[in-house]
């Protein structure tokens, strides 16, 4: 059977309509949105008070786990807390309102502290849950969207994270209401790194494996070009330069003086630009070409200072110095590229 070919359908750059949308005025409603959005968490936070003060003092008063509990949206929100708050120096884990009635309670000890989310403080799974809270002792920290509700009545502590209207055209869908109790949770979980003085090793201890370890613990000796490096005189040719760079692989040259000292870098783009301007440029000297003082990094730094700085700056490579301040290798950063 011989299929025929599909024409994909015509995109019309120049119109200001896209797949039969108004793009003006989509993109007009969607920034109506973002604003709603930042109004509500700055209310949120405009209503903060003692309470806030009291659960940050329960929580690090706890010898148990933070445990943190909702259902459908929140729910979602919950587990999300939970992983931040786990992350950060605060044991925590999530508690699926529904399935904790159905044995999961068991997962609950006495000297646990819960954080019950419900957006409108009356949602039956939480509320079940209350008596076994409070026969075992366990405090209840409670994140409500309408403070007269059931749940507010309830517990230990309510922090306010209520909205006027949910962003969008229905004013049903769980958006800013989401948004603000979980901008709640990173408050937290920021007072309590900042309380519980949560350094950065703390963080790295809990982070073994991924980019965010690889960047805080290595540091640029371990992953930098040692080995046949593209050293280069400032009188040798740019012909010279050329091949010493092709050796190299790393598309420079570093320039050193008689001493050992770093004077001066040649890429591949000082060659392309010296080319427009020098038509002889093969026979010219290195230092008429080379980039003066270029940017360095120490072999000890990280190497999220090394990326970090080669994204602020757009540089392909660094060259890294020991501690006496010479060249000791060539860093270069492929992952954000």
């Amino acid at each position: 059977m011989k299929l025929s070919a599909v024409t994909p359908p015509a995109r019309d750059s120049g119109s200001d309509r896209s797949a039969g949308l108004d793009v003006a005025a989509t993109i007009g409603q969607a920034r109506t949105l973002f604003d709603q959005q930042a109004a509500a968490i700055s209310g949120v936070g405009a209503r903060l008070d003692r309470n806030f003060v009291r659960a940050l003092e329960l929580i690090m008063s706890c010898s148990g786990r933070l445990v943190v509990c909702g259902m459908g949206k929140s729910g979602h929100v919950a587990r999300k807390m939970a992983a931040t708050f786990a992350s950060t120096g605060t044991p925590s884990f999530f508690l699926h309102a529904g399935e904790a009635s159905h044995g999961d309670l068991g997962m609950v000890m006495p000297t646990d502290v819960v954080l019950l989310i419900s957006a409108s403080g009356e949602t039956e799974e939480v509320l079940r849950l209350v008596p076994y809270f409070r026969q075992s002792g366990i405090c209840i920290i409670a994140l409500v969207g309408h403070l007269p509700a059931p749940l507010a009545q309830l517990a230990d502590v309510v922090l306010d994270v209520s909205v006027e209207r949910e962003a969008g055209p229905l004013n049903l869908v769980p958006t800013t209401s989401s948004l603000a109790t979980l901008a709640m949770g990173d408050a937290l979980a920021a007072s309590l790194i900042q309380a519980r003085n949560f350094q950065v090793a703390d963080f790295v201890r809990l982070h073994p494996g991924g980019a965010i370890a690889r960047n805080l613990v290595t540091r640029v000796r371990d992953a930098m070009q040692k080995d046949h490096l593209p050293f280069v005189a400032p009188d040798q040719s740019v012909s010279e330069c050329l091949m010493r760079m092709t050796e190299g692989r790393c598309g420079l040259g570093i320039v050193i003086d008689d001493g050992g000292q770093l004077v001066g870098l040649v890429t591949d783009g000082d060659v392309r630009r010296s080319l427009q301007r020098y038509p002889e440029l093969l026979d010219l000297r290195v230092r008429d070409v080379m980039t003066k003082n270029p940017v360095t990094i120490e072999e000890s730094a990280s190497l999220g200072e090394a990326e970090e700085r080669m994204t602020r700056l757009r540089l392909k490579a660094l060259i890294a110095l020991d501690g006496d301040g010479r060249v000791s290798g060539i860093i270069e950063i492929f992952a954000k590229r």
